[in-house]
């Protein structure tokens, strides 16, 4: 190819049309009456995500817990003063005042604080994977419909607007009968 067709494919051409994509509204529904305290057990670097929605929704955390304090108070001077901090999570699930908890802990000790959550009549958001064994995860599943409260798994590319989007436009019919959908995404898990 000569040097000047290094362009090839890339120059722009003006009988092409932009097709615009439909809108659709991607966002997670937020219940206007519930606005539960919350309680976040881990305060590693994802809760800074996770902090500032709450923020943004007009939620309250009202206690942190970290096993690290530092951690623990450096979220809690950042987002919410007024909030708790503990080290220990059970002094966290003691209070009557929390209804939810934000569970961002490693995977190991994950499972077993979702069992006290539930116990301790706590809805429960959790990072995922909210168990290691399909086992556990059916029991805490089971644990959470026999006492009534919401487990959650924060599949945080649900709400993605390309995700969203494709879910909306395949109800919408847009796409057509779908019989299997493979996503490939390349994220750093180093840090597990």
């Amino acid at each position: 190819m000569a040097k000047e067709d290094t362009n090839y494919g890339l120059e722009a051409n003006s009988e092409i049309k932009e097709i615009a994509a439909p809108v659709f509204d991607y966002q997670p529904l937020k219940p206007e009456s519930f606005r539960p305290k919350i309680g976040l057990i881990g305060c590693g670097g994802i809760t800074t995500n996770h902090l500032n929605a709450y923020r943004q929704d007009k939620l309250e955390v009202a206690a942190f817990c970290d096993l690290n304090a530092d951690s623990a108070e450096k979220r809690r001077k950042e987002f919410y003063p007024e909030a708790t901090c503990y080290t220990d999570y059970r002094q966290l699930l003691d209070r009557g005042d929390i209804e939810v908890v934000d569970i961002a802990l490693h995977p190991g000790p994950r499972a077993a604080v979702i069992e006290a959550a539930l116990h301790a009549g706590k809805h429960v958001l959790s990072q995922k994977p909210f168990a290691l064994d399909l086992d556990v995860a059916e029991k805490l599943v089971a644990l959470a419909d026999e006492k009534g409260l919401k487990l959650a798994v924060n599949q945080n590319g649900r709400w993605a607007p390309y995700v969203r989007y494709i879910q909306l436009a395949i109800d919408a019919g847009l796409i057509g009968e779908i019989h299997v959908v493979n996503i490939f995404l390349n994220w750093d898990h180093t840090w597990i």
